[in-house]
């Protein structure tokens, strides 16, 4: 007889046993299949129904803090993004101008270009405006009240040089009497290219300087 193979036992009539086992039934017998409840995709024990309801999968349900159950809706930033958000969308730069690229920071504030849609809006006095344009020939002789009117300007404040003259000196960096950059006497944040630069140049030098307060929120000294 071959391993696996079935052995049937045959007994008289008068008999009432019929057996029909394999070798491999007998060494593993067989265990009954769970019975799966459709309405519950856990098992349901047939030997102790009561358990059922106790046996039914969770269903996952994400939990919520307690200020979002008081309060829905609202939504949790940190404080430093909030306050550089506010910085960056109400820049106050003061209204001063030192050459002929003042022309074009005045024709940036016109209603064609509207800095107001930016949140944007010029100041005249350094005691309440965060932004200042440097636009212009600096010399030695007006550096001193450049940087008068910077340390009265309150923190966190920025500065823009805008035009070569501002910037190094532009064509006349070859005088004794002009400043080599602005940057020498106040620190600079954004630098704006040109002779003079227009309107554009300059709004695009404020959309930077927004990039750069949302950058530089955690900055120590900005604060």
């Amino acid at each position: 007889m071959e391993e696996g193979s079935v052995t049937m036992a045959l007994t008289p009539t008068d008999s009432t046993s019929i057996s029909a086992t394999t070798e491999t039934d007998v060494a593993n017998p067989s265990v009954p299949a769970p019975i799966i409840s459709p309405d519950s995709p856990g098992i349901t024990p047939t030997e102790h129904p009561l358990e059922a309801p106790r046996l039914t999968p969770i269903t996952p349900q994400p939990g919520k803090a307690l200020y979002r159950q008081l309060l829905p809706g609202i939504m949790q930033v940190p404080a430093d993004l909030l306050l550089a958000a506010s910085r960056k969308s109400s820049l106050w730069p003061m209204t001063f101008g030192l050459a002929c690229c003042a022309i074009e920071m005045i024709a940036t504030y016109m209603a064609h270009y509207d800095l107001d849609r930016f949140g944007i809006v010029p100041w005249p006095s350094p005691r309440q405006s965060d932004v200042m344009i440097v636009a212009g020939t600096v010399t030695k002789k007006m550096a001193p009240a450049v940087k008068l009117l910077y340390e009265q300007m309150p923190n966190p404040k920025w500065v823009i040089s805008m035009g070569a003259c501002a910037t190094n000196g532009g064509p006349y960096t070859r005088y004794d009497r002009v400043l080599q950059g602005v940057d020498k006497v106040i620190p600079v944040d954004v630098y704006v290219p040109g002779c003079p630069p227009r309107p554009e140049a300059l709004i695009d030098s404020f959309l930077a300087l927004q990039d750069q307060i949302m950058e530089e929120r955690s900055v120590e000294g900005r604060s």
